[in-house]
């Protein structure tokens, strides 16, 4: 470290509660206690090849996707420490069809929405996974914590974040003043904070999207596809293509280095394949708080009204620039009801 002072996550927490009012103890503690299911969820990941947890456990979750143990492992360790804290009324997760209301707890202020994995079926070929998390405050203290509190627009969103386990562990979250990033560091078992002050680049040069589907996009996202691999004269050098499948791994390359990470319709998803609270908000939340834009093409993704817990939708978030003309590709080639 070379006489560098460390700072740790919880002292870095303690720091900001007292310079904004915003970040309020009980919302620094739900902070602290996802930091500390994120170490248990990665001791596990980073043993995965060593132990029976790799794999799926043979059935589906509510989004009718493939269940993974660590998926099953992953949820269960975040909801026990949310609801350990006492501080959380209710919990919805990408896992669970229903919120999960926390019994004797009906007075605390906030509500979390969850991924605990995404990218879980990267799991057993050790690719980048991830978890995302974001925080809400509840509409109405006096009655009994209900989806009501879950389905708000991404402008109210209190904070979100993420946990990416790759080559390091990092966490990377905002409570509305800027974007940081802190690194596990196992020999000490803490968040260290490792990038102050996150940025996006307003241009980047990295295009992030499952380009497999292409027959199956709208013509505006062909056509912002096509300007992306240089076949359009507006683009004369084309944008390196990086797609993991990832969207925790895939956003934060380009979150550093500047980039766009497409999720579009397609014709056997119309509305979107990507959930709305539970990865889209968040993320579209901590990219804007680095710089950046997010949009389902047509609405900033923050200003959307979810109608229901596992709602979808198409995304397009990163570099500002970058997904501006993205935006005009498909004003261009899209009409209303196409």
């Amino acid at each position: 470290m070379g006489g560098k002072k460390v700072i740790v996550l919880d002292e870095y927490i303690a720091n900001k509660q007292k310079e904004f009012p915003r970040a309020t103890g009980d919302l620094s503690a739900i902070l602290r206690n996802i930091g500390v299911a994120a170490k248990v969820v990665n001791r596990e990941v980073n043993a995965a090849g060593l132990m029976d947890i790799l794999g799926s456990i043979g059935s589906t979750n509510i989004q009718g996707e493939d269940v993974k143990k660590l998926d099953v492992f992953a949820n269960s360790q975040f909801i026990s420490s949310l609801s350990l804290s006492g501080l959380c009324a209710g919990i919805a997760s990408e896992e669970d069809e229903n919120i999960i209301i926390i019994d004797g707890h009906n007075k605390a202020k906030y509500v979390v929405c969850i991924d605990p994995l995404d990218g879980s079926s990267n799991i057993d070929v050790n690719v980048s996974i991830g978890t995302i998390f974001s925080i809400y405050r509840r509409n109405n203290l006096e009655t009994i914590c209900s989806e009501k509190d879950f389905l708000q627009k991404g402008v109210n969103l209190m904070g979100a974040g993420y946990i990416i386990y790759g080559s390091s562990t990092m966490l990377v979250y905002t409570t509305g003043y800027g974007v940081n990033g802190f690194t596990l560091d196992p020999s000490i078992g803490e968040f260290c904070l490792s990038h102050a002050n996150i940025t996006i680049p307003k241009q980047g040069n990295i295009y992030s999207i499952n380009q497999g589907s292409y027959s199956k996009f709208s013509e505006g996202v062909k056509a912002y596809v096509n300007y992306c691999m240089g076949l359009d004269n507006g683009n004369k050098k084309p944008y390196s293509l990086r797609y993991i499948g990832s969207m925790v791994a895939d956003l934060h390359r380009n979150l550093i280095k500047g980039g766009i990470f497409i999720y579009p319709a397609t014709t056997d998803a119309p509305k979107g394949k990507l959930r709305l609270l539970y990865e889209c908000n968040p993320m579209a939340f901590i990219v804007e708080q680095a710089g950046g834009r997010a949009t389902d093409g047509h609405q900033r993704i923050l200003e959307i009204q979810p109608e229901e817990l596992h709602q979808r939708v198409p995304i397009f978030v990163g570099s500002e620039d970058m997904v501006k003309k993205a935006e005009e590709y498909i004003e261009k080639f899209e009409t209303v009801g196409a």
